[in-house]
């Protein structure tokens, strides 16, 4: 006899029936629905008639029903969420990215190879600059440091896939939810002023960039990644060659001991362990640059259709996004809880954020969040509020940032493309006041 499901294990198991079963053909919860949602998220929904039908609840979808993530056991690393062994990547779970500078034992892990073994000196590191320059120059990491000024500033790179996870069908790739970020204080030289010593020639238009991590198949003939930027972004005096993280030398892990930091673009442009930066005469094509690989298509694709490599273009710039920090999916607040103070980070690729606000009632209604200035371009700029609950009961805070050109987090992740890039969708808090 087959046994009859709870909500909880429909949502599980086929959430697109679950939906239909609950919200029926008028999308609104209703009777024997309602009790049936109220018992699954733990208790009285007050907001429940703004409920949207077609969407998750945030208490299903990281609640019981969702295995735990594995976690790191690294030294010098937090219990970071592993999204996989081969090559490792492991994701920071919001609440640990509360801090304005990210310590770097909580920044996240993105490789494309194997780690390389760490150099016993790294002064004697050398990285080559060639191509489209009049001098091509080979400088050790000692000569780097005497040569050209280093400058420290707080900035924060990204995943290209950070919130993969949240498209559907879902995307080929590691499954980010919104932990492939961090924000840290970077000590190094300008790119900019490296490349002026071996000056540009006018035929200048990109770099290219190469490293030691080998390829995953052990061939030592291959390249596991080689990533570039357009020459305007190598010259802008936020992208660095990085030789410190958060006052010391960078960790094996984190590309000592030196590597690239190119903010607000696709974290695989900030290349590790960097030996070479070869200047080109035209858009970098190595492996990683070519295809739907770090691309997004220029027109928009049906959500799980054949892409047509001809109609992508590079992804450069991140898209606007922002987080709740000091308060995890799932908390359960004290009886009589009817004030909640929340916080976190918003940050926009190559713009500012111009406002940040939240809601509690699935958003029919939008409250204005005090939003700090960057220190510097490229920062994270932090947010706060207070929401004033109307009882106890299950409610939802949703968070989205509007980018200083005006576009706006949706609820849902839109441009949907096969490697699921730029999935900026609102994050969602679930919390429960006891009764």
């Amino acid at each position: 006899m087959r046994k009859d499901r709870t909500i909880r294990e429909l949502y599980r198991d086929d959430p697109e029936r679950a939906d239909a079963l609950v919200f029926g053909r008028r999308g609104l919860l209703k009777g024997a629905s309602l009790a049936a949602m109220g018992a699954a998220v733990g208790g009285a929904i007050p907001f429940a008639g703004n409920m949207p039908s077609g969407l998750l609840p945030a208490a299903l979808a990281q609640g019981a029903a969702v295995p735990g993530p594995k976690l790191l056991k690294m030294d010098g690393k937090a219990e970071l969420a592993v999204l996989g062994d081969r090559p490792l990547v492991a994701e920071t779970p919001e609440h640990l990215l509360d801090d304005d500078v990210t310590p770097t034992e909580k920044f996240f892990i993105r490789n494309n190879g194997q780690i390389p073994e760490p150099t016993a000196n790294p002064d004697a590191w050398e990285l080559t600059i060639d191509g489209e320059v009049n001098t091509p120059l080979k400088l050790t990491l000692g000569d780097l440091r005497k040569r050209f000024q280093a400058v420290t500033y707080r900035l924060q790179l990204e995943c290209g896939g950070n919130g993969r996870s949240f498209f559907s069908p879902q995307a080929s790739g590691n499954q980010w939810t919104n932990g492939g970020v961090g924000n840290a204080e970077w000590t190094g030289v300008r790119l900019k002023d490296v490349l002026q010593a071996a000056g540009l020639k006018p035929s200048a238009v990109y770099t290219g960039h190469y490293a030691t991590d080998p390829h995953l198949s052990g061939d030592a003939s291959r390249i596991a990644l080689s990533r570039g930027v357009p020459i305007a972004k190598a010259m802008e005096e936020h992208t660095l060659l990085a030789f410190a993280m958060n006052g010391k030398p960078l960790l094996p892990i984190h590309g000592f001991p030196l590597r690239v930091v190119a903010p607000g673009y696709p974290g695989s442009a900030s290349s590790k362990w960097v030996t070479r930066i070869q200047v080109r005469d035209r858009e970098h094509d190595g492996p990683g640059m070519t295809g739907t690989s770090y691309r997004v298509p220029t027109v928009p694709m049906v959500p799980g259709s054949k892409p047509d490599p001809k109609t992508f273009a590079v992804l450069q710039s991140m898209p606007v996004r922002s987080i709740i920090t000091n308060v995890r999916n799932g908390t359960e607040l004290a009886d009589g809880t009817r004030k909640v103070a929340l916080r976190g980070h918003a940050w926009a690729g190559e713009e500012t954020v111009k406002a940040v606000d939240v809601t509690l009632d699935f958003g029919q209604t939008w409250q204005s969040c005090q939003l700090d200035a960057p220190p510097n371009k490229y920062c994270w700029q932090n947010w706060r509020t207070e929401l004033a609950l109307p009882s106890a009961g299950y409610f939802e805070f949703w968070v989205r940032a509007t980018d200083s050109k005006g576009r706006m987090q949706p609820v849902l992740a839109a441009n949907w493309n096969p490697q699921g890039y730029g999935g900026n969708a609102m994050h969602r808090v679930a919390v429960l006041v006891k009764a």
